[in-house]
């Protein structure tokens, strides 16, 4: 199958291997930066205040593809295990992999996974359609949830992380699959209106 390209390929072409890597790394930087910024803010919403890093996360996969997407979200959480206080709750929780290691580490391990996948659905042409972009976003956080929910099952048992860390998010995760469709597929009418 032949992949679409992405919307950092259409909107940002370029040629050669090097800045290919220069515009990459940058994006992947950035990416990291807005990552940070989306875990640090915190939006006051019903049952739980909600933080926009999975909507960034959607975002990032469908618009950079699978393997720059994921690779952002890993350079995140390199920076995390670093020590740097970049995830949601640092550095009043914890640090370093002692953090990554607690409740939430399956979650911040399912963001690498909902990366790829919505960056290898968006390379099928699902990030162009408001319809099979919220497919695309709502298997993304499946999978993040997925992970997540392992994990914490592990540490608390499956009835507790249900009832902790998937059962109160899902109005918000509809609130941003659908923040997600908002962006997505109008940035590339503007694309195919500014590329004529």
């Amino acid at each position: 199958m032949t992949a679409y390209p992405t919307l950092l390929d259409t909107a940002l072409p370029v040629d050669g291997r090097t800045r290919r890597l220069l515009r990459d790394a940058g994006l992947a930087l950035a990416g990291s930066v807005l990552l940070t910024l989306s875990a640090k803010t915190q939006i006051p919403f019903y049952p739980v205040p909600m933080t926009m890093q999975t909507f960034v996360i959607m975002v990032l996969g469908m618009a950079l593809g699978p393997r720059l997407g994921a690779a952002t979200v890993m350079l995140y959480l390199a920076q995390g295990a670093l020590g740097l206080p970049v995830f949601a709750g640092t550095p009043e929780k914890g640090l370093g992999l002692a953090y990554m290691a607690g409740p939430t580490g399956g979650y911040l391990m399912g963001f690498v996974a909902g990366a790829w996948l919505c960056g290898a659905l968006a390379e099928r042409g699902w990030d162009r359609s408001w319809l099979k972009t919220v497919a695309a976003a709502g298997l993304g956080h499946a999978a993040v949830f997925a992970v997540g929910f392992a994990w914490l099952a592990v540490l608390v048992g499956a009835e507790t992380a249900f009832a902790a860390g998937v059962a109160p998010f899902w109005a918000a995760t509809l609130l941003k699959t659908a923040l997600a469709v908002a962006v997505l597929p109008p940035a590339w009418a503007v694309l195919r209106k500014v590329r004529g």
